[in-house]
């Protein structure tokens, strides 16, 4: 994993639509983009993965917002955890607070899902093409956005752990279902969490890579 140094960061605390749904703020300076987060069943912007990542993320020169996609009182009902369409509208409220954030308002923005999230993100991404860089599913199930994987226009990366079984066909059915740009990557010997050593570092590696030369692009067709 390349080593970068940190910039002075600026971090708080948000609260993102009409449903108040908790979040958190981290932005270097001169960010590149900004990477929204869209956590799986059973977690919360909490995610001991995720805020792993996103911290790796602002040492690369990212911004990123992780939030609860849930209320707590939503969460309790399991049905929405499992709601894709639901979690895709929550992700894309997060987008247009991004987009009407002062901080974050010009900067490209990109998606980070795992698990259902992954899913979450592609319908948030299909619902806003003209808003979304990239998009990127970590161990993530895109196959349950279902109808909306061939209206994503965002270049998307799926990487999966070679050892997570039966996950890996998913994601190959998945990136059938998709038309834009789209890789899936492989990282061996990962299982679902990514929890063997150095596997979570490849896939800050791989994200941070699809994300700075999409967001890139995204830029200069706006100049």
């Amino acid at each position: 994993m390349q080593v970068f140094c940190r910039s002075r960061m600026h971090s708080r605390v948000v609260t993102i639509g009409g449903h108040r749904l908790e979040g958190s703020v981290a932005m270097p300076e001169h960010a590149a983009g900004v990477v929204v987060f869209a956590h799986g069943s059973g977690s919360s912007r909490l995610s001991p993965r995720n805020t792993a990542v996103a911290r790796d993320l602002n040492a690369r020169g990212f911004a990123t917002l992780l939030f609860d996609l849930l209320t707590e009182l939503e969460a309790e009902d399991r049905s929405n955890v499992f709601d894709i369409e639901l979690l895709g509208k929550r992700v894309g409220e997060a987008v247009l607070w991004a987009r009407r954030s002062p901080q974050l308002e010009s900067l490209p923005i990109g998606l980070f899902g795992a698990s259902t999230g992954a899913a979450a993100a592609l319908v948030a991404a299909a619902n806003a093409p003209e808003e979304i860089s990239a998009v990127v599913s970590r161990g993530g199930r895109p196959d349950l956005a279902g109808a909306f994987l061939p209206l994503v226009r965002a270049p998307t990366l799926l990487i999966v752990g070679g050892a997570d079984l039966g996950i890996r066909e998913l994601n190959e059915q998945a990136l059938e279902e998709l038309t834009c740009e789209k890789r899936l990557d492989i990282v061996p010997r990962a299982t679902h969490l990514f929890e063997e050593p150095g596997t979570l570092e490849v896939v800050v590696d791989l994200a941070a890579s699809w994300f700075r030369a999409h967001m890139m692009a995204y830029m200069g067709t706006k100049l």
